[in-house]
């Protein structure tokens, strides 16, 4: 049975859709890898795409894709490490653009907002970081495109860290994995959440009563709203959207456990 889908302003969805521990478990056995992301797209409704970040894709891949998936589905990219993975940020302009001319717009409709991964190691740097985030480029050949940034070290729990991304209107990746900041500010007119904490012990990989908490949080986000049972480093983002898109990805932890996880929430969005 297909999965119900969820309010169409909340996304929830895996991280990629190749792993050899979901065959036979989340798709059917027996079920050719080639048809793969036409099944995981009918029972989440967004997938993020981690091999962008690993190396460029090709345009044909990125069409191949949009053609292999339902009309109303989305795709999230990591953007390339080329450009993250540096010591000065501000220099990062050519990968990104080389990222950007690989064939995102291929994606058409369904390109989602593109997630900016950086290193445990990289601390805040304000000017550097700003300097980053003014290369991140609002459209692209008449795409428009939304940014996220997932920062790992905590030096950027801070406030100003809230307002310079508010400033460009870029993105926190919400996080509940242990030893990375937990920033909850909503900073753009998306939210962007990566859920990393699912057990082997639960059958859908995180409790009932984490899944609802969840579930709660999306709605309040997609409303225009701020969950009230997560902490802010800042007052809440002035002039609130009447709605938001909201991007749910289960990623790791127990990944096997990851579509059951997505499922379990849309089932409760649905």
């Amino acid at each position: 049975m297909t999965q119900a889908k969820a309010p169409s302003r909340v996304r929830v969805g895996i991280g990629g859709w190749v792993f050899e521990p979901w065959r036979g478990n989340f798709y059917p056995a027996g079920l050719a890898q080639s048809r793969e992301l036409d099944y995981a797209s009918r029972h989440v409704t967004s997938i993020e795409i981690n091999g962008t970040y690993y190396g460029t894709q090709k345009p044909a891949s990125f069409a191949r894709w949009h053609d292999e998936t339902p009309e109303d589905f989305v795709f999230a990219l990591k953007g390339p490490r080329f450009a993250t993975n540096r010591r000065v940020l501000a220099e990062a302009g050519p990968s990104i653009e080389k990222f950007l001319a690989s064939g995102v717009v291929e994606l058409k409709d369904k390109l989602g907002p593109i997630n900016w991964q950086f290193p445990p190691t990289k601390k805040f740097d304000p000017d550097d970081f700003g300097a980053f985030l003014s290369l991140l480029p609002a459209e692209y050949e008449g795409r428009s495109l939304r940014h996220a940034v997932e920062v790992r070290h905590e030096s950027f729990a801070t406030p100003d860290f809230v307002e310079l991304l508010r400033t460009h209107g870029v993105a926190v990746v919400m996080a509940d994995k242990e030893g990375v900041p937990h920033l909850h500010d909503v900073t753009a007119p998306f939210v962007y959440v990566r859920l990393q904490s699912a057990r082997e012990d639960r059958k859908s990989g995180y409790s009932p009563a984490d899944l609802d908490a969840w579930a709660e949080r999306a709605r309040a986000w997609a409303a225009g709203k701020e969950p009230a049972d997560l902490p802010r480093l800042s007052g809440a983002m002035p002039g609130p959207p009447r709605t938001r898109d909201v991007f749910v990805y289960m990623i790791n932890g127990f990944k096997p456990k990851a579509p059951a996880a997505a499922m379990a929430l849309l089932e409760r969005l649905g």
